[in-house]
């Protein structure tokens, strides 16, 4: 699990299956403190490659080829 360092909300489970763009706004929305980063999935039609780093101020949010959210965005 991620170490949580700011304030506010830290997962979004209501966020899977909407489009990227605006569950990054979303998020934003409800906390300030993170930044959000979309990933796209590879030119294979897998999940691209990620750092396996904790970072308490961002949020990763998984998207298939439409842009539509596939897991739950948390921190970390």
């Amino acid at each position: 699990m991620a170490s949580i360092n700011v304030p506010g909300k830290s997962s979004w489970p209501e966020l899977v299956g909407k489009n990227g763009g605006d569950a990054a706004t979303t998020i934003i929305n409800e906390n300030p403190n993170v930044f959000v980063v979309i990933i796209p999935p590879s030119a294979t039609g897998h999940v691209t490659a990620v750092t396996g780093d904790d970072n308490g101020s961002r949020v990763r949010v998984f998207v298939d080829d439409r842009c539509v959210v596939t897991s739950v965005p948390t921190i970390g």
